[in-house]
């Protein structure tokens, strides 16, 4: 292992900001833990050392992956960035390719990337780096995956994201207007107008009924398991807000917070540093069952009137293994017209309802669709534009 003992310490804390840039939740109390656990453990097996950051650093094991090559890249040499970067590069997996591998590495080289200041002739090679990363981007940036983006992506995405719409079709209300066209009589306005005429000749007067896009009501999980999909979803959220009316907007994790208000505000920074500041279980765990179970007493009433869409964006898991979740689906999708849930986890083929938050939800959704990419959010407003909705009969296909 390339590394004085002298210099451990330095180490741990530049390979710990390598993983937080590439969107690991690790924070100094944990690169304090690190170094107490290797001072009981120690460093002579390469392979003890491994474990004992993994340990440490990883809190799920979907992160196992990205450590990995972070891990065995970094250290290698961890002075040497610049031949990091150039092991990151895609051409290094052959011409073949490893489509996730190479997905991961894009975060790997931005975090690494932005601990490098290049002069002379580093600063050529940084852009040849830059270059080959972006290759093809601007078309495959809509089926890339939130998860594996570079910040540079990530940026690039939130700026397609700004532009997207959802077409909720209108729905007749209970209310009328005039309307010359209309198919109904609109027999107090004859009457008046009889009364004006002398009565002779009587113009019937018509009216049709008002139509207006039913309330759209979110509820957007930002638990841990959900924390780089949420933001994505949080910019897409603003974005309808401030496009139409009647959008409300509630996250949870162990709480439930409602965050419609600062949406509303035109600027996106503005809006994102108020829903923040909100928001105070933020990457946390998950009750669903006790949200819903809020968002039933407390907010049905008042926003799920006028044939309401619901969009529940979450990927099921429990923190309370779905105790009571059952009973709170059934009765929120007795009081929409729609509820669809978007669900990051079916962004896998093959993907089984086994958890038992998932399976407790899936028979009371009407749409159960993939939300992970750009391209799965334009796949949602051509099913609300065109209105095909289909009861989910609870299992899946590969």
């Amino acid at each position: 292992m390339a590394m004085a003992a002298g210099k451990l310490a330095e180490n741990i804390m530049h390979f710990a900001r390598v993983l937080r840039a590439a969107g690991l939740p690790i924070g100094p109390d944990r690169v304090v833990d690190a170094l107490r656990a290797l001072e009981i453990e120690g460093i002579a097996r390469r392979e003890d050392f491994y474990w004992t950051l993994a340990a440490v650093f990883l809190s799920k094991r979907e992160q196992r992956e990205l450590f990995d090559q972070a891990f065995h890249i970094f250290w290698r040499d961890p002075q040497m960035l610049e031949r990091v970067m150039s092991l990151l590069l895609p051409q290094a997996y052959g011409s073949t390719g490893l489509a996730e591998q190479s997905q991961l590495s894009n975060r790997l080289a931005d975090a690494l990337r932005s601990r490098q200041e290049p002069q002379g002739e580093e600063q050529q090679q940084e852009i040849e780096i830059d270059a080959g990363l972006s290759s093809s981007q601007s078309e495959l940036l809509q089926y890339a995956d939130f998860e594996s983006m570079s910040g540079a992506e990530l940026a690039q995405a939130k700026k397609l994201i700004a532009r997207l719409r959802l077409p909720i079709p209108k729905a007749q209300t209970r209310r009328f207007h005039p309307d010359a066209r209309g198919t109904g009589i609109d027999l107090p306005a004859t009457l008046r107008a009889s009364l004006r005429g002398g009565a002779q000749i009587i113009a019937l007067k018509r009216r049709s009924r008002i139509t207006r896009h039913p309330p759209l009501v979110v509820l957007c999980d930002i638990s841990g398991s959900m924390s780089r999909y949420s933001r994505m979803f949080l910019h897409f959220l603003h974005a309808i807000t401030n496009d139409r009316d009647r959008v409300h907007t509630l996250v949870f994790g162990t709480r439930l917070t409602n965050i419609t208000r600062h949406l509303r505000n035109r600027d996106v920074d503005i809006a994102m540093n108020r829903v923040t500041a909100a928001i105070q279980d933020w990457a946390g765990g998950t009750r669903i069952g006790a949200c819903l179970a809020q968002f039933n007493r407390k907010w049905s009433r008042r926003l799920l009137g006028q044939n309401a869409v619901v969009l529940l964006i979450s990927d099921g898991l429990d923190r309370d293994i779905g105790a009571g979740l059952g009973a709170e689906m059934e009765r929120l999708h007795k009081s929409c017209r729609k509820l669809i849930w978007l669900n990051p986890l079916l962004r896998y083929q093959g993907f089984q309802p086994r958890p038992l938050g998932v399976r407790a939800m899936l028979p009371h959704v009407d749409a159960f669709m993939p939300v992970h990419n750009i391209e799965s959010l334009v796949d949602l407003a051509r099913e609300l534009e065109h209105g095909k909705w289909q009861r989910h009969s609870g299992s899946i296909a590969a």
